[in-house]
């Protein structure tokens, strides 16, 4: 069972019987009389569901149980509804035990973390400033059973009748339909935009706008919001966090240096809360979490040493917090994560063997997690992706059919995902990485037909995703480059006029991307290098010369990645041999 559809049964259960939904074509005008009691129930069934997308990426065993049991009793619930009327008396009992159990599981987990203790409070007072009217229940029960869209229309009309403060209850409600790809990118901007303009002083709005931004591409937008948080921040771990919201953005932009500053920073207030509070895991997870953030701009940085030190202090840290609460799933997961990150740099330093062993360490974690807790969708996507880190070094290693057997297993466990939750974004853009690892092998083998099909699922699946969210940035991208390896199979069949039309497809979108953010170092190197796969093609009217330009552009802006520069070189030598 999906959250979504978890969060739809609860409030089925909660509402009384003779409401129905109502149509998509009407605006809900329905008056529901419910007692206190009722509405209550409603509120502790609704607001519980915004735990179960944290618990089944973190949470333990124990609550995970937990969880399980509520899902069966409300299975138990259904079944009286749809069966004998007389039951009422019985379904009222196990409402009620319901409503106690969803309660204590929010109490739980809320104890566990401060983060997802804040998401539970904020997610419940949404619930119960909408759940205050007989409108509001009938626009909550249309956006639980799969309406979201109309149902925030709905409460828009509600709120601008009432009190504009209620934007924000509104926004969240919107931000969690955006998180299962129901609303697009830009409405939800449209709404946090809103909220900061009516009360600018929240910082977790200003977070939330920020990540909205990001996601859309709008990077000095995303910049300014990462400064407002940070201006709006109360405390010294919420400091923290929008230090590192703001080095993101930088990230992003290609300013390493300032990006660097900016972690440092968050990670020196850390660094402090964790030597004030030793036993305060909390405080020392956050830190590990700012260690792997200066060693990600340090390797993006070239500094693979410096880098490897701050990865492996942050995986120390993790080591004793997972050896200290070994039923801690959560501590288990970051570990794997930190085993990642120092994979990733004996790659970059080419340590094949070594590297394989950390990844391999970190699929054992993954594979345990995913072995005790099979219903958690979270862990079998983990053990997917380490599949696909594994396969990463034995395709260095020249290994290919024990690759592709990697890859494929990761393919396996992405498409089961995405086929239980055909609603879910995330799912099925893992559904196309996967496929095109599986592509990338098969191009190697020489199998240049199944990798043109592997390739051409994945695009699919890419471009079904940005037609319904053209105003996120990043399935566009998707896009892009699942084109350009169409491309590149195609240049290889021999199919040149076929190859030179997809790279044209994706320099479009990139051109697009970069010039509505010429502040994205990301996008401005994608258009760069689709001009670099065109100008081998004669008839195409680019050439070195058009590389070379773009890249000294940037270069000048001070965008172009310092990795790149090798790449600049070889464009300046090209374009020297052309004109001669």
């Amino acid at each position: 069972m999906t959250r979504s559809h978890l969060f739809a049964l609860a409030l089925t259960v909660a509402l009384p019987l003779s409401i129905e939904p109502a149509s998509s074509q009407t605006v809900v005008e329905a008056t529901v009389t419910v007692s206190e009691a009722e509405r209550q129930v409603l509120v502790a069934l609704a607001a519980s569901n915004a735990t179960l997308e944290a618990t089944r990426r973190q949470s333990d065993r124990a609550l995970r149980r937990k969880l399980f049991e509520i899902e069966d009793l409300q299975a138990r619930i259904e079944e009286l509804m749809v069966g004998d009327t007389a039951a009422a008396q019985q379904i009222e009992t196990l409402r009620n035990q319901l409503a106690e159990q969803q309660q204590r599981f929010i109490d739980e987990l809320a104890a566990q973390d401060e983060a997802y203790s804040q998401e539970i409070a904020s997610y419940r007072r949404a619930v119960e400033d909408i759940a205050s009217t007989p409108e509001g229940l009938a626009a909550l029960q249309r956006f639980n059973a799969g309406e979201e869209a109309e149902a925030l229309q709905v409460l828009d009309r509600l709120r601008a009748a009432r009190d504009l403060a209620a934007a924000r209850r509104i926004a969240q409600l919107a931000l969690d339909a955006w998180r299962r790809a129901k609303v697009t990118t830009v409405s939800v901007i449209a709404r946090y935009e809103e909220i900061t303009q009516i009360d600018p002083s929240v910082h977790w709005d200003w977070v939330e706008l920020r990540r909205l931004y990001f996601a859309a591409g709008n990077l000095s937008d995303a910049l300014a919001a990462a400064r407002e948080s940070e201006r709006t921040a109360k405390t010294d771990r919420d400091r923290s966090v929008a230090l590192n919201e703001l080095g993101d953005v930088l990230v992003a932009q290609g300013d390493l240096p300032s990006a660097l500053q900016s972690y440092r920073r968050g990670l020196e207030i850390r660094e402090r809360l964790a030597d004030a509070d030793p036993g305060n895991a909390g405080w020392h997870r956050d830190l590990s979490v700012s260690l792997n953030k200066v060693g990600d701009v340090l390797v993006a940085q070239g500094d693979l040493p410096s880098a490897l030190q701050s990865y492996r202090r942050g995986l120390e840290i993790r080591e004793r917090l997972a050896d200290a609460d070994p039923g801690n799933a959560g501590w288990q997961r970051d570990l794997s994560v930190s085993l990642n990150k120092v994979g990733d740099v004996l790659v970059a330093q080419g340590d094949l063997p070594s590297a394989l062993q950390s990844y391999r360490r970190g699929l054992e974690i993954r594979e345990r997690l995913a072995d005790a807790d099979p219903g958690n969708a979270g862990w079998q996507r983990d053990v997917s992706v380490s599949l696909e880190r594994v396969g990463d070094v034995l395709v260095a290693q020249g290994n290919l059919p024990s690759a592709l057997q990697s890859y494929r297993r990761g393919l396996e466990i992405a498409e089961r995902l995405a086929d239980a939750d055909p609603g879910n974004a995330g799912w099925q853009r893992d559904v196309s990485v996967s496929l095109n690892k599986v592509g990338d092998v098969l191009v190697a083998q020489g199998d240049l037909p199944s990798a043109l099909q592997s390739y051409r699922r994945g695009l699919e699946i890419r471009e079904r995703l940005a037609d319904a969210d053209p105003g996120n940035a990043g399935w566009q991208r998707d896009v892009s480059v699942s084109l350009n390896k169409v491309g590149d199979v195609q240049v290889a069949q021999g199919d040149r006029p076929s190859a030179l039309q997809s790279y044209r497809r994706g320099l479009e979108i990139a051109e697009r991307l970069a010039e509505a953010d010429p502040g994205n170092a990301g996008w401005q190197r994608d258009v760069w290098v689709s001009l670099w796969r065109i100008r081998r093609f004669p008839n195409s009217g680019i050439g070195w010369a058009d590389v070379v330009e773009r890249m000294e552009e940037m270069d000048r802006r001070g965008v172009l990645i310092p990795t790149d520069r090798v790449y600049l070189e070889q464009a300046r030598q090209g374009q020297q041999a052309e004109a001669h």
